[in-house]
């Protein structure tokens, strides 16, 4: 079984790869600021601890990312100690749209991927839409208000399982390099109204939905759909499924 190394091992899709690599009998290490022995924050140009990491690694699944920054940072000083270790294959998880919709967040998710595309290792890229963990976390913080729920008017969304794209993931590692694979998107796309319906019908709670127009190119792009990938909706749980599965 091969030895593979995954960055942010310990966050919402990390720490599902890592489960389903074990369980396929890999040798895992998992890589994030807070996990020992492999105690690593990427954004610092810590080349010493990195190297000690990825020696003797045969695949690289990159999940570790910050909505705070620093994503190219560490992008590139993963990349540079890839090069060195001659690691033959790097995984990395990335989101539909972000060549599409002009956010600071996805902007760097796309130069991580030229950063890998460029390096001369051999990759996988592979981009998914929200998963239905971040839309509830969307849903828990737009109803904290007692009476209204305010949320943007005329968007849809997607989600996807965390733990169906967690599998995905561990298979492309099993495999060869791979280059950009087909996108993975969840399997119904669903207004936002829509789907916080659902979460005030799981939760029992009484609050007033309010549609709220927005502007900004960001939020023509959400409006046109550039997040979605309805042609690739090959995930099977559905938010409702998934809400089934929580403590609201």
């Amino acid at each position: 079984m091969a030895t593979i190394l995954v960055t942010g091992g310990t966050g919402t899709l990390g720490r599902q790869v890592v489960d389903r690599l074990r369980t396929d009998e890999h040798h895992v290490r998992v890589l994030s600021r807070g996990s020992q022995p492999y105690t690593v924050d990427l954004r610092d140009d810590d080349s010493r601890a990195l190297d000690a990491a990825l020696k003797g690694v045969d695949v690289i699944v990159h999940c570790a990312s910050s909505v705070r920054g620093g994503d190219d940072r560490a992008a590139a000083h993963l990349v540079e100690s890839a090069i060195r270790a001659r690691i033959p294959h790097l995984v990395h998880i990335s989101i539909v749209g972000v060549d599409r919709l002009p956010l600071g967040y996805h902007r760097t998710k796309r130069i991580v991927e030229r950063v890998i595309e460029d390096s001369g290792l051999g990759w996988t890229i592979v981009r998914t839409t929200q998963f239905h963990d971040h839309v509830l976390r969307m849903l828990e913080g737009a109803t904290k208000l007692p009476v209204a729920a305010l949320l943007p008017a005329q968007v849809s969304l997607q989600p996807i399982g965390s733990a169906e794209v967690a599998s995905w993931v561990a298979d492309l590692a099993a495999r060869p390099p791979a280059g950009r694979v087909p996108d993975l998107g969840g399997p119904e796309v669903r207004t936002v109204r829509e789907l916080a319906d659902a979460y005030l019908r799981a939760t029992g709670h009484k609050r007033r939905v309010v549609a709220m127009p927005l502007f900004g190119k960001a939020y023509a792009g959400y409006r046109q759909g550039h997040q979605l990938t309805p042609e690739r909706a090959v995930g099977k749980e559905t938010f409702e499924d998934f809400l089934a599965t929580r403590k609201l």
